[in-house]
């Protein structure tokens, strides 16, 4: 048997033929054994899924009647009782999820190692699995389809990176143009499309939108562009139009920031700006605040516009530094961010880990452990996960819902 979930759950014979799986009930728990193939999933997590934090009164004997129900439409061996749950006794390729990202994971290899061709085959095999929304049968989709579309955001990319490096610019524009358009703060799809663009023979073009995400950095998040695209914008300065993109385009090397390991040497010693002014007359209060910090995870500083909050915080904090915190004192400043759904991404800009990739050993587990990963504040739960730093959130005041939400994930 063969499982569908990227889209409406279906399933299949192994040749081909279709498998009626009636009823939202029975595709929803279909749904809910296929993101675990071969494993077994315990009764109260199936209640859970399948019933949406409604169960009916006898749980286990409504879910245990819904089993006999999809193993007379698949099979009684497709379905195994074990102690304390069940397993669709599958193999991890025969549900389209899993043999989707084998694919994109081998195609995204593909495409680092400049193998642009096979990146291509492979990467176009996996996104033609999708047929609609992640696990659209699911009662409750926020768990477990965020990460599924992230990851099919992240194989497209690839993809077209994959086109540009094999010379098709042209075909590859209006795919990145949509792509922008819905993602502006997306940079690397920017930078494939400002690549499109170059490589096309539109140089003139390629500088506008480097100018048109730049300034649409600075008035949503206060910053600059990252490494890849200011690179990318000095080979527009040189004259580099018309040139085919690298191989792994769009796909940023791991750096320093990235969340497997803490930054090494001067780069842990974080953000914060030199004063060119003296401070004094607050020892008292930078002291308080020291006892503060080591007692609690969080202090907040509040106080009327003028009393000299920043200038405070930012004293105590470098005062802070060292020992304490190993991995750095960053300020992550808030003033320019206008919308509260994107201070997670202002912070992972001011962090230099707003391109930060998850790679090797580990990845998955710590994807699977967060359905929040690949979105901003995913990432940054991630690259701060094994670091010790202290981190400074500064003007808060008009974004304070969302700047206390962040901060009590964190």
């Amino acid at each position: 048997m063969h499982y569908r979930v990227l889209g409406t759950t279906h399933a299949f014979r192994d040749d081909g033929t279709p498998v009626a799986v009636g009823g939202a009930r029975l595709r929803a728990l279909l749904t809910a054994l296929a993101l675990r193939p071969g494993r077994t999933v315990q009764v109260g997590a199936l209640v859970a899924e399948v019933w949406d934090g409604d169960p009916p009164a006898d749980a286990v004997a409504a879910l245990q009647a819904l089993v006999g129900r999809l193993r007379r439409a698949l099979g009684h061996g497709a379905v195994a009782s074990v102690e304390g749950g069940y397993r669709l006794c599958a193999a991890e390729d025969d549900v389209d999820c899993h043999r989707f990202a084998r694919l994109a994971a081998e195609g995204a290899r593909a495409l680092d190692a400049g193998e642009a061709a096979a990146a291509d085959a492979l990467l176009t095999e996996a996104l033609a699995l999708w047929h609609g929304p992640a696990l659209a049968d699911l009662p409750d989709r926020a768990g477990e389809a965020p990460r599924w579309e992230a990851r099919r955001r992240e194989a497209h990319r690839a993809a077209l990176a994959a086109a540009l490096a094999l010379g098709r610019a042209d075909e590859a524009l209006p795919e990145l143009t949509a792509l922008c358009e819905a993602s502006p703060l997306d940079e690397r799809a920017q930078a494939l499309r400002i690549r499109a663009l170059r490589d096309a023979g539109r140089p003139a073009e390629a500088l506008a939108a480097y100018e048109g995400i730049r300034r649409a950095l600075a008035d949503r998040l206060g910053t600059d562009p990252g490494p890849e695209l200011r690179a990318l914008h000095g080979e527009l300065l040189a004259g580099g139009e018309g040139r085919p993109a690298a191989p792994g385009a769009g796909r940023p090397a791991p750096a320093a920031a990235d969340a497997g390991a803490p930054p090494q040497g001067p780069h842990a010693a974080g953000n914060l700006r030199a004063r060119l002014t003296s401070f004094v007359g607050r020892q008292e209060d930078i002291r308080a605040l020291h006892d503060d910090l080591a007692r609690s995870r969080l202090v907040t500083l509040t106080g009327p516009g003028g009393a000299g909050k920043t200038r405070l915080s930012q004293e105590a904090a470098e005062a802070e530094g060292g020992p304490s915190y190993p991995d750095g004192v960053w300020l992550a400043e808030l003033a320019p961010v206008d919308a509260p759904e994107a201070v997670p991404e202002a912070v992972l800009a001011a962090l230099g880990a707003r391109e930060t990739v998850l790679r090797g050993a580990g990845t998955e587990s710590l994807r699977a452990a967060d359905p929040r990963t690949g979105e901003p504040l995913g990432l940054l739960v991630e690259h701060l996960g094994r670091r010790r730093m202290l981190l400074v959130l500064d003007n808060c005041e008009h974004v304070v819902g969302a700047a206390a939400e962040l901060a009590e994930v964190l």
